[in-house]
């Protein structure tokens, strides 16, 4: 009888031995996928702020257009009546209407960078939400190796989260 319960102690010490080495991976793997949740949650948002300031810039070249089409209009009506007094408003109008031309290039440049910046935080946000995914399911497999006491359910979960933590990791090098 002493021998039984020598080796049923001995069997509780290991499993409690495993039970601390998994659940201490576990909580570094939970605190990495905070990590990478939260740097995530913020290249979305800034994917989205960008992708904003694009679609306003979209607008306000769009009403530089509209001005510079009403300049040209003005300017061809005035031209039409003639006369010297409209002369100085014509000449008026077609400075308005290479303003308005130049400014509306740079604002077309301006959205275009801004589009390019939204994408390259869009990409970044896919990477670390990918990450995620596998930190995510190194928590199932980590729990499933406390439960089963499986040594090969924690290999997995460390293996996702070696995966999970290197696609994040690669979120830095998206250019």
């Amino acid at each position: 009888m002493e021998v039984n319960e020598e080796l049923s102690e001995s069997i509780e010490k290991v499993r409690d031995a495993f039970d601390r080495r998994v659940g201490a991976s576990m909580a570094i793997i939970a605190a990495l996928l905070a990590l990478v949740a939260v740097y995530g949650q913020m290249m979305t948002t800034e994917e989205l702020l960008l992708q904003q300031k694009a679609s306003d810039q979209w607008a306000y070249y769009q009403a530089k257009a509209l001005r510079r089409y009403q300049s040209d209009v003005a300017r061809d009506v005035l031209a039409a009546l003639g006369g010297s007094a409209t002369a100085e408003l014509v000449k008026k109008y077609a400075g308005n209407q290479q303003r308005y031309e130049k400014e509306g290039d740079e604002i077309q440049d301006q959205a275009k960078d801004f589009e390019k910046e939204s994408g390259l935080s869009g990409r970044r946000a896919l990477r670390l939400h990918l990450g995620e995914i596998f930190l995510e399911m190194a928590l199932v497999f980590s729990s499933l190796a406390i439960l089963t006491k499986r040594v090969l359910f924690w290999g997995a979960g460390l293996g996702g989260a070696a995966i999970g933590a290197g696609i994040a990791i690669t979120s830095l090098l998206v250019r």
